[in-house]
């Protein structure tokens, strides 16, 4: 097949995109990446690119094709904004001028923000081939949740576009199960098809872990519950500081791997509320993180207690299981069903600081055999739902499948 794969962000950005890329590189498949310039989530160009710099690459096989885009500085406001525009205006004459070559068939990743579809859509039409969307952020669910967005007039046409892209895509798979409701009530034809296509975690979590103490601090004595990844306001943790306050005589650590937006903010919590036990580790590279894994004794995943994310499952649930974790969970929706429902560790409902520290205490007294069962249980809900390998072989059936219809 001939597959050309949008998505406004690329490796050596990381995001799961290039896994699929790379994947059917090595499956024999001829793969062209319609992209930006790398500049997240750092704000500016990755060494090497530049406005004008690096329009063309390969990489492990893959052939790139990078638009301009204006960097994303600090992520806020008019930035932010000019670089989601410029994405989709540069791409527009990418389109146009730079695509010469015919495909089989379009796969966009479709993150935020939701006019990333719109070169999919541009060249879907012009090329009259299949269109595959893969929604792994609902819109405008996802800004309503992360910002005071109240302009019911610009809500309005950003739901009439993620409209638009919905019905004019062939194929839509959902990272979330909780996603088609959503997806059903703005789609004309209800019986456009709709497949769950979850995420997985990287291969470094489902490889066997050597440990290189050098590169990994020694954790606090007691029992540590470490939340890993951005540090920002979609994770609550203000629901995760009073639950660190309500354990602080129950000989539990909360552990903060990762930097983010909300970081300062838990720095003045832990003096002004003299919290001992919450400890912040900073960011660390993801090729550290099956060793700072392997300290803890329970992994963390939040959620604030929104609409929107209750329908989300954050990737970092699949990396945990990938790595036989017991799982503590403060989150709603199809995320707790998943970690409730897989028997590998406890979750409460988003925004329940009480019901959060209760679950970390009993995890805490678990038995010996009590806890290697669930890391047990982990593993194996991994690998029966989320296993790469099995998501990539029913993709690559399903596009071959389409195309010979």
């Amino acid at each position: 097949m001939k597959i050309l794969f949008i998505s406004q962000y690329f490796y050596p950005e990381t995001f799961k995109g290039n896994d699929i890329v790379f994947d059917f590189v090595k499956r024999g498949h001829e793969v062209t990446v319609l992209t930006g310039k790398p500049n997240y989530p750092e704000g500016e160009f990755y060494k090497g690119y530049g406005f004008f710099k690096k329009s063309k690459e390969v990489i492990h096989g893959a052939k790139i094709i990078r638009t301009p885009i204006y960097p994303r500085k600090n992520g806020k406001g008019i930035h932010l904004i000019l670089n989601y525009i410029s994405f989709v205006f540069f791409s527009y004459f990418t389109c146009v001028f730079r695509i010469r070559d015919k495909y089989d068939l379009i796969f966009v990743q479709q993150l935020s923000p939701v006019t990333m579809a719109l070169p999919g859509l541009w060249l879907r039409k012009k090329q009259n081939i299949p269109l595959y969307l893969w929604v792994l952020d609902l819109w405008p669910e996802s800004i309503l949740a992360a910002s005071n967005f109240k302009n019911p007039l610009i809500i309005k046409r950003i739901e009439n576009l993620v409209a638009k892209i919905y019905n004019q895509s062939d194929v839509i798979l959902i990272s979330s199960k909780y996603f088609e409701k959503s997806i059903k009530n703005k789609l004309i034809n209800q019986n456009k098809e709709i497949l769950y296509f979850p995420n997985w975690a990287e291969d470094i979590f489902t490889k066997s872990y050597e440990e290189n103490s050098s590169t990994i601090p020694d954790l606090p004595i007691g029992f540590n519950i470490m939340f890993a990844g951005n540090v920002g306001e979609s994770q609550d943790f203000e629901t995760i500081i009073k639950a660190a306050e309500l354990t602080l005589r129950d000989d539990i650590n909360w552990i903060i791997v990762g930097e983010g937006r909300k970081l300062d903010w838990i720095k003045e919590q832990i003096q002004l509320r003299q919290l001992t036990n919450v400890f912040l580790l900073g960011r660390h590279a993801i090729e550290t993180m099956p060793g700072f894994f392997n300290k803890a004794d329970v992994m963390l995943v939040s959620l604030k207690d929104e609409p929107v994310f209750s329908l989300t499952v954050p990737a970092k649930i699949q990396a945990y299981m990938a790595s036989s974790k017991i799982i503590l969970g403060s989150l709603s929706g199809e995320g707790n069903d998943i970690i409730n429902g897989s028997g590998c560790g406890y979750a409460a409902n988003a925004g329940n600081p009480k019901l959060l520290s209760e679950k970390a205490v009993l995890l805490k007294n678990l038995s010996e055999n009590k806890r290697i069962e669930m890391q047990m249980r982990s593993k194996r809900y991994y690998e029966d739902n989320f296993s790469k390998k099995t998501l990539f072989d029913s993709l690559e059936n399903n596009l071959i499948n389409k195309l010979n219809r």
